[in-house]
C-alpha cells in the first residue's frame, strides 16, 4: 500500500541543471539495476554503486550529484525513487555501515497495491491519526504537490465530512467526528516527533513563544519539545557524559509543583530508556536546532 500510494504522487521538478538530471528512461533502467541487484542480498553504498557502474553506461557514473559537501554518481539520484516503487529497502547494518535490500526479503510475494486504492487508504489513515486536516496539510505531510493533494481529497469527498477548526474548514472521515479529551499531562517529546510534526495548525500548536523557540524558520521537528496540555510548552536538550545524561529543559512560562514532578518522571523515563543516570535542570537551551 505505501509503495503503490509514494509510486503515485507527482515528482517534483529537479533543481539540477537540466544536463545534470536522470531522464525517465534513465531512472527506470536504475530503479530496475537496483532491483535486481539486492534481490536476496544485502550490499552497502559502495557495492551497489560498483554493480551499477558495472551494469549500466557510462552516464550512471558522472559526478554531478552534490551530497555531503562532495559529489556523488548521476544514479544516486534514483535511489529514492526506488525505494518508494518498492524495489530497495535497508538492510542489517554492517558494523557502522547501512546496507540496502530486497522488500522481498522482509515481505516475501510482496506486491504493491492499486495506487488509487493506496491513496485512499494512506488519506483515511492519516485523517484519523491527524485530522481534521486541510488539502494543504495533507499535501505538506506527504510531500506531495497540493494541486495534486486537494484533487485528491476532492475525488474521495463521498466518503469525508468536513468540519470547523477555529475558522479554516477541514476534513474528516465521515463519521469521524468524536474526539478524544483535550489531552493533558507533561511529556518531552523528541526530534521530529510526528505530533509536532505533523499536527496542524501550527499556530495553535505552538502558540506565543513557542513560534519562536520551538520552531525553525516555521519547520517543526528541529528541536526537542516540552509538551504540557496539549500545546508546545518548551524546548529541552540533553547530552551524555560518561553514564550521565545531563537534561536541561526551557519551559516558556514557570511550572508549578504538579507539573514539576511529572517532568521529574519524563527525565526518569528518558535516563530508564537510554540506560543511564540523569540530572534535570531548568535553563536557557542554548545548543543550536537540529539542521
Amino acid at each position: 500500500m505505501w509503495a503503490a500510494a509514494l509510486s503515485a504522487i507527482p515528482r517534483a521538478s529537479s533543481t539540477l541543471p537540466v544536463d545534470s538530471r536522470l531522464t525517465r528512461e534513465q531512472t527506470d533502467t536504475v530503479v530496475e539495476t537496483i532491483g535486481a541487484a539486492v534481490l536476496g542480498v544485502t550490499l552497502t553504498i559502495d557495492e551497489l554503486n560498483e554493480v551499477i557502474l558495472t551494469s549500466s553506461d557510462s552516464w550512471a557514473g558522472d559526478l554531478v550529484t552534490p551530497g555531503f559537501q562532495g559529489m556523488w554518481p548521476r544514479w544516486r539520484q534514483a535511489l529514492g525513487i526506488a525505494g518508494t516503487r518498492g524495489a530497495v529497502c535497508f538492510g542489517p547494518n554492517r558494523g557502522r555501515k547501512v546496507t540496502y535490500t530486497s522488500p522481498q526479503r522482509w515481505l516475501p510475494g510482496l506486491r504493491r497495491a492499486d495506487p488509487h486504492d493506496a491513496l485512499a487508504t494512506i488519506l483515511r489513515h492519516y485523517l484519523h491519526a491527524y485530522g481534521p486536516a486541510t488539502p494543504q496539510q495533507f499535501a505538506q505531510w506527504l510531500a506531495a504537490p497540493r494541486p495534486w493533494a486537494t484533487q485528491l481529497v476532492d475525488s474521495l469527498s463521498d466518503q469525508l465530512e468536513q468540519v470547523d477548526v477555529d475558522g479554516t474548514i477541514a476534513s474528516v472521515i465521515a463519521g469521524d467526528t468524536t474526539f478524544d479529551a483535550p489531552p493533558r499531562g507533561v511529556r518531552l517529546l523528541p526530534y521530529f516527533d510526528p505530533y509536532t510534526v505533523d499536527c496542524h495548525p501550527r499556530h495553535l500548536l505552538f502558540p506565543g513563544r513557542a513560534a519562536d523557540r520551538a520552531l525553525s524558520r516555521g519547520q517543526a521537528g528541529n528541536r526537542p519539545a516540552l509538551f504540557i496540555d496539549g500545546t508546545i510548552a518548551g524546548i529541552w536538550h540533553h547530552h551524555r557524559s560518561a553514564n550521565r545524561l545531563e537534561i536541561t529543559v526551557e519551559p516558556f512560562t514557570p511550572l508549578d509543583t504538579r507539573r514539576r514532578r511529572e517532568l521529574d518522571d519524563q527525565a526518569e523515563r528518558i535516563g530508564e530508556i537510554l540506560e543511564a543516570g540523569y540530572h534535570l535542570g531548568l535553563g536557557a537551551v542554548t545548543v543550536a536546532s537540529h539542521a
